[in-house]
């Protein structure tokens, strides 16, 4: 398990590069580590090399990590596709969700908080390349629908998440991820207090951090390659 530290050192190493480059402070950018397929002893590694923050897209396998890792402090976001059956227990074991692109979705969500808990941080996640084949809701659609998230009770609206499609020019990828922080100002100026951007994976973390990015999603440069799940998540592009 000492590869999962030196990994963390390195990709360490990325965000403090990438900060300085982009004048921003490192203390500005969370670190998730997407722990989708990984064992729960890999958690625990990391973990115990000072990772805290975790995020999964299936969650039945969440869920069983959950119980497993019930005596770590670990921050749980959700990342994945969200079906409507299932929102209770996301409601129930969740801190952070950034897969919500729906407002039926939002509104059982709020409706299946436990009440003695805090409200839960959602992201919108947006489709910013109008994909067919990805979740998220349409730019055109956004605002509407931020603004009727962020009156429901027991969520806090925090910001906005995207994956966009592939890019290797770094010019390209930061031009994508403007788009997106392009999106949370204006929702700001109509009245919204957002202050998160969930975006940037393993291979274009330095443009994510460049354009405002405040949380980035890295698995494969922690983990390494995954192994194939065998369970039907729908999209993978969160690492």
């Amino acid at each position: 398990m000492h590869m999962i530290a030196d990994k963390l050192m390195q990709v360490e190493a990325r965000l403090q590069q990438a900060s300085q480059t982009s004048h921003r402070s490192r203390d500005e950018i969370a670190l998730l580590a997407v722990s989708k397929t990984q064992p729960a002893e890999r958690l625990r590694a990391a973990f115990d090399a000072g990772q805290h923050r975790f995020g999964e897209n299936y969650l039945q396998e969440a869920l069983d990590k959950q119980r497993a890792l019930a005596d770590l402090a670990i921050e749980w976001h959700f990342i994945g596709p969200i079906q409507s059956n299932k929102t209770r227990p996301l409601a129930e074991s969740f801190q952070w969700i950034h897969s919500v692109d729906r407002l039926k979705i939002a509104r059982r969500l709020s409706e299946q908080r436990p009440a003695e808990q805090p409200p839960i941080n959602i992201c919108l996640q947006v489709n910013i390349d109008a994909e067919p084949s990805k979740a998220g809701v349409d730019v055109a659609a956004l605002p509407e629908l931020a603004h009727a998230v962020a009156a429901l009770p027991n969520l806090r609206l925090r910001g906005l998440m995207a994956i966009p499609a592939p890019r290797t020019d770094p010019t390209a990828q930061r031009q994508a991820f403007a788009r997106v922080r392009a999106l949370l100002e204006q929702l700001n100026r109509e009245g919204l207090a957002l202050d998160t951007l969930s975006m940037g994976m393993s291979g274009d973390l330095a443009a994510a951090v460049a354009e405002g990015a405040t949380i980035v999603r890295v698995g494969t440069d922690i983990f390494g390659a995954r192994a194939q799940s065998t369970m039907n998540g729908g999209q993978t592009g969160n690492s």
